[in-house]
């Protein structure tokens, strides 16, 4: 290679109290001095290279020795030519010598358009160009690294590839955002990587890269470089097909679990694939660094744990799902995140993610610290967030944690704690607006994707649409429910008379949300756990909870449940029928949401701790008859009212020998009787089981009409019976008003009383 040693002009050329601003590590814009640029004397090019004892530029074969002019390492060359070479650097660093592309001689890849839209907040795929990425530039292998840190002084990308020093690579600041950004070449997935930061005051911060899409193994928090777009997704046909979930009307039995709780991905989608399941629901999946805080404790919103493995790890066990016909909800925290070192808290400095009113900011609770959803910015991080796990993962919906806490500004408050919002109430309304936001985009961009709520704050209609000035949720996770029932299920049977309306209280609040209702790990626990929670000897408890299985997936409402990797063969089959009956039966999900779609026929037998409903489309023979025994006893020719004259035969029963029960079943079809029972025309008698449900199909047929003797000559003809009319209790079916459940649920004692 012939070595050409130029008469430098460079020195006339160059902005040094810039270049000086880049040797003192306080340059935010370092593309604008060190970019290669022409001049009347030829292509100028400049190096910051600390510690260099030589550098020189390759411009094909032949190499131009550059000019030291400054100690600090900063270099200098003027290239003949009248347009800009592709070129590369040699640096020596004593006997160390290397070779790599100039990172200022590419341009940014984020657009205006794009930095316009992130300071509006509607940025939704903000993680295709924030964070790192692997790519290839003019044929040059590297990474682009972006992250928004508006108010530090300098930003730079310090790694595994520059011995993490801080001088080397300088990210260029964009004017409007205050997002940083260098294309680096020869950066490669794999490489360990974060931030330094110089900010105010000229104190050095390392932080991790907040749209990180993988990250060291906890407790490390570096950042890691990852190509999230290499894996080859086969879930074709679910990915098309689940649209269908925006109109409320498909089953949706959720299984939750904790990926930490399985061996492999594998085997969970065995065992899901095994009960029956709709969906599975994942704790939250993204990366935490204190085991004890636990999985909610995100500290890198964008990058599955690495407990689980690798990215691509988790795309596999996504994608084995939806080949299996499994769903997939993740639950996601949005409304706060952990106070560690290297995370979000002060990122630049300043409160730049959290709220930054000090009273305002910190979780009364939890000691974390709440988003500052005032700024589009930190929406944005957050809606892109969502969009992020639903298309790259495809992820099929988000459990929102704590919504309370986003909601309420004096939530876990005293009085005076807190500020009241400009009208002088305690809602959030920055908060609410990014929720709208947030439910709006994702029906409008992802139909069929849902969001639920965990939030206890009797929030009304959160569920309600966008359009209607509501939250526009899917779904509200219904803890008020398995408050109430688990309250009832843990007193003796004997005594259960005395809190009948804790079953029966629910139906007067059923239709003010859509529900998702939860026995789960933060409710009932796992089987272990629940029977702990129960009466009675281990028999008694596991009827029981099939009991309660039972009731849940027959009340209004989607289901969810949690009974733990350990379940005897039996309570598998259990799990496995029940859903089967949920998925099959079009009673139990097509007027989930509409008052007609249920219907007591018998909700006071408290004596008896009994209760008889339907479940109904608009089709008579698509009824279902369910009758619940909560008493610790069977019942022999039980009798129960009847919607129409028919046949109704038992479908399931929770009492079957095959399910671990006692076998009191009711195993041929029954025609009824015009036998006025629950005030009602027909009726039937049937077995119950103590502590157990069954449930009865029911076929309308046509009445025989008995045949009249011959009258005798003289004799007068009895006088024909008025026909009796099925009549129906002010209690016997749910139409109640709609009204917020907040006002039913005070007032639902005195009504059911």
């Amino acid at each position: 290679m012939e070595a050409v040693k130029m008469e430098s002009k460079a020195y006339e050329y160059m902005d040094w109290p810039r270049i000086e601003a880049i040797v003192y590590g306080e340059e935010a814009s370092p593309k604008d001095v060190m970019a290669p640029r022409l001049t009347t004397d030829g292509v100028l090019v400049q190096g910051f290279f600390p510690e260099a004892d030589k550098a020189e530029v390759l411009v094909g074969s032949r190499k131009y020795e550059m000019e030291k002019e400054d100690e600090a390492g900063y270099f200098a060359a003027m290239i003949p030519g009248r347009k800009i070479p592709e070129y590369e650097y040699r640096v020596t660093r004593g006997e160390e010598v290397q070779e790599f592309s100039d990172p200022y001689a590419f341009a940014g890849q984020i657009t205006e358009a794009e930095e316009k839209a992130f300071c509006a907040g509607v940025y939704y795929h903000a993680y295709e160009k924030l964070g790192a990425h692997p790519m290839e530039i003019n044929g040059v292998k590297g990474t682009s690294f972006a992250v928004w840190a508006p108010n530090a002084v300098r930003v730079s990308v310090v790694g595994n590839f520059n011995e993490w020093d801080g001088r080397r690579h300088a990210m260029h600041r964009m004017p409007m955002s205050g997002i940083f950004e260098l294309f680096i070449p020869g950066v490669k997935v794999g490489d360990i990587y974060k931030y330094e930061l110089k900010l105010k005051g000229n104190r050095i911060e390392l932080k991790s890269d907040p749209y990180a899409a993988c990250t060291e193994v906890p407790p490390a928090g570096a950042s890691v470089v990852a190509d999230t777009g290499a894996f080859q997704w086969e879930d074709e046909e679910w990915m098309a097909g689940r649209k269908k979930f925006a109109d409320r009307k498909q089953p949706v039995s959720i299984y939750e679990t904790s990926l930490t709780d399985w061996k492999d991905g594998e085997e969970l989608v065995e065992f899901v694939k095994k009960l029956n399941y709709t969906h599975v629901e994942l704790h939250p999946v993204m990366e935490y660094l204190d085991d004890e805080a636990g999985e909610y404790s995100t500290f890198a919103y964008y990058a599955p744990t690495r407990r689980f493995g690798m990215p691509q790890d988790f795309q596999k066990t996504v994608n084995e799902l939806h080949k299996a016909g499994i769903g997939l909800i993740l639950d996601w925290t949005p409304s706060h995140f952990p106070r560690v070192e290297g995370g979000l808290e002060l990122f630049d400095g300043t409160p730049l993610y959290e709220n930054p009113d000090p009273s305002m900011a910190i979780h009364p609770i939890w000691g974390t610290l709440l988003y500052n959803f005032g700024s589009p910015m930190v929406r944005d991080f957050l809606l892109a967030n969502a969009f992020y796990w639903l298309e790259v993962y495809h992820a099929d919906g988000l459990r929102l944690d704590d919504v309370d806490s986003m909601l309420y500004l004096d939530f876990g408050k005293e009085y005076g704690q807190w500020k009241p919002n400009i009208y002088g109430s305690n809602e959030n309304l920055e908060a609410v607006e990014f929720l709208k936001h947030l439910n709006s985009i994702l029906d409008k961009k992802l139909p069929g994707t849902l969001t639920i709520a965990q939030e206890d704050g009797l929030w009304s209609e959160l569920t309600g649409s966008v359009e209607d000035d509501n939250i526009g949720f899917d779904y509200k996770w219904n803890n008020n429910w398995a408050g109430d029932f688990l309250a009832y299920l843990s007193k003796d049977p004997i005594e259960r008379k005395y809190v009948h309306d804790q079953l029966t209280l629910s139906m007067l609040y059923a239709y003010c949300e859509h529900y998702v209702l939860p026995l789960g790990s933060r409710e009932a626990g796992t089987l272990a756990e629940f029977m702990e929670k129960l009466p009675g000897d281990d028999a008694q408890k596991l009827s029981q909870i099939r009991e309660a299985y039972a009731y849940m997936m027959l009340h209004p409402g989607c289901m969810m449940m949690s009974p733990g990797r350990e379940v005897p063969a039996e309570m598998e089959k259990y799990i496995h029928d029940l859903n089967e009956l949920y998925r099959t039966h079009p009673a139990l999900v097509q007027k989930d949401d509409e008052y007609d779609g249920f219907e007591w026929i018998q909700l006071m037998k408290y004596e008896e701790n009994v209760l008889t409903f339907m479940r109904k489309t608009d089709k008579p023979e698509e009824t279902l008859l369910a009758v619940c025994n909560f008493a610790a006893v069977p019942y022999e020719d039980y009798q129960v009212g009847v919607p129409f004259y028919g046949k109704y035969k038992e479908i399931f029963n929770s009492d079957a020998k095959e399910y671990g029960g006692q076998g009191i079943v009711n195993p041929r079809a029954k025609t009824c009787k015009q036998d006025e029972c629950d005030e009602r025309e027909y009726s039937i008698k049937l077995k119950v089981p103590a502590l157990g449900v069954t449930v009865f199909s029911c076929t309308p047929t046509k009445k025989k009409e008995a045949v009249s003797a011959p009258v005798k000559k003289n004799e007068k003809k009895p006088a024909a019976k008025k026909p009796r009319v099925a009549r129906k209790s002010s209690k016997a079916s749910v139409k109640k008003p709609a009204a917020t459940e907040k006002k039913t649920r005070k007032t639902a004692a005195k009504e059911t009383a």
